[in-house]
């Protein structure tokens, strides 16, 4: 985990709060990630995970608040803004086309071409040869770069969109239940990439409901509750059982009834 006072955080959120009519989503949420750091973003259904998400790569606008991305503050007006700063999102139900093959995701929008008498033509071994060798670094699961991706598993098609990110210059990803379709060996495998990708410098910001997933991942856990943050936490300085006391709000019901209790 990066040294946190040596460096400025790469992501600040700062005060979020959204509304939508009188549900309170988030409610002046701050937290922070630097570049090569895991953060597992933890709390039950309705705690506003999806909706920071959102709000982080464009999707939706907050109500009031700050994004501080590299130092400066920005707005995004839609994720394509927030791609072009080099903030990527992975959802569970990706963005891959699967009836074409893993070079040509990979190279979606960046193909390699040269022109030959004013015709441009695809460099498909330029292109194979550079799929490939990202591929074996950074996941080594996929036989062929040449397969489709529909034949592929969960596992390996996120693979895919992870490794594109990382090799185009993502700095940020955010990860929205990554883990919840795959079995225990694609879990695992999903697991590693992750820590390989951050290994390469990304910060990763990784929602699940699977407290153990973030556990062996993150560095550091924010956990959520009706919209507003109940605790941050060094993943080395706390337990899943403190996790589940503070997404159940057992944590803060304790800490007012020590308050309460008169001194002897």
């Amino acid at each position: 985990m990066p040294d946190s006072s040596a460096a400025q955080p790469l992501l600040r959120v700062e005060s979020i709060s959204k509304r939508f009519g009188t549900i309170a989503a988030l409610d002046d949420v701050s937290f922070e990630v630097h570049a090569g750091e895991v953060v597992a973003l933890l709390g039950d259904n309705g705690a506003g995970k999806s909706t920071l998400i959102k709000i982080i790569s464009g999707s939706l606008e907050p109500d009031s608040g700050k994004i501080i991305f590299e130092g400066r503050e920005v707005r995004f007006a839609s994720p394509a803004d927030a791609k072009a700063i080099g903030i990527e999102t992975v959802y569970q139900d990706l963005s891959l086309c699967p009836n074409v093959d893993v070079v040509a995701n990979f190279f979606m929008g960046r193909e390699i071409t040269r022109n030959y008498l004013g015709f441009h033509v695809l460099q498909e071994k330029e292109m194979e040869a550079e799929t490939e060798a990202v591929i074996r670094e950074l996941a080594g699961t996929i036989s062929s770069v040449r397969a489709n991706v529909e034949h592929l598993s969960g596992g390996q098609r996120q693979a895919i969109e992870l490794c594109r990110f990382v090799h185009w210059g993502a700095k940020l990803v955010l990860l929205d239940e990554p883990f919840a379709a795959l079995g225990v060996e694609q879990t695992r495998r999903g697991l590693d990439l992750v820590d390989r990708v951050k290994r390469q410098g990304v910060a990763v910001v990784v929602i699940t409901h699977n407290i153990l997933h973030a556990f062996q991942v993150a560095d550091r856990v924010v956990v959520l509750r009706h919209g507003a943050v109940t605790g941050v936490r060094d993943s080395t300085a706390t337990t899943p059982e403190e996790v589940v006391s503070l997404i159940t709000g057992e944590l803060s019901r304790q800490a007012k009834q020590d308050r309460a209790e008169p001194r002897p």
